[in-house]
């Protein structure tokens, strides 16, 4: 099978960081072939600009948003890791899903509707929190989550959510904690490994 990881936090020390490890790890024990795209260290601008939207016109984009699309559609699954910041996506990741997630690649608008485009692809999603789930919970924000990025973003593509697991307060927890963490990430991805 084949694996891309979309990875976005600035900091190789992260706990985001070790996640991204223990994804790689287990997809690549149970044989798989796998692609990082790390939105820190790509050339890739997340800032959309009136340039993007001629060109999505006219059913073309720039060359750095061609090779990530060429990326979504080698692969079979796709992995997005990244931290809730602020009650949502971080703005690379916004970025790239903006300028990578165009219509005509990832959508299209039928006399039906709207329709997508990215029917055979499969996503897990793997999110961080700084606040406590108990907190989120009372919030309802697991439910909006679910809302505007399962439904809202990978499903409106057409893609098959097949999992989004938080891993809450990850700045306060021991690290015994965030061990236990770490293999219930081992588990998740062996499961679609």
């Amino acid at each position: 099978m084949k694996h891309l990881i979309v990875y976005c936090h600035p900091n190789p020390a992260s706990f985001n960081h070790a996640i991204l490890e223990k994804v790689k790890e287990t997809f690549e024990n149970g044989k798989n072939e796998v692609r990082i795209r790390d939105l820190y260290q790509l050339d890739l601008d997340p800032v959309l600009k009136g340039k993007d939207l001629m060109l999505m016109k006219e059913g073309k984009v720039e060359k750095d948003v061609e090779e990530e699309q060429k990326n979504i559609v080698w692969a079979d699954t796709i992995t997005f890791i990244y931290p809730i910041w602020w009650t949502g996506l971080p703005a690379r990741l916004k970025g790239y899903i903006e300028r990578v997630f165009t219509p005509g690649f990832a959508y299209a608008y039928t006399e039906k509707g709207p329709e997508g485009l990215l029917k055979s692809k499969k996503v897990l999603i793997l999110n961080t929190t700084g606040s406590p789930r108990e907190r989120y919970e009372a919030m309802g924000m697991f439910k909006s989550f679910y809302n505007t990025m399962d439904t809202g973003i990978f499903e409106f593509c057409g893609m098959k959510v097949i999992g989004h697991e938080f891993f809450s307060a990850v700045p306060f927890v021991s690290q015994d904690h965030r061990a236990d963490m770490l293999d219930e990430v081992e588990q998740i991805a062996e499961r679609i490994a």
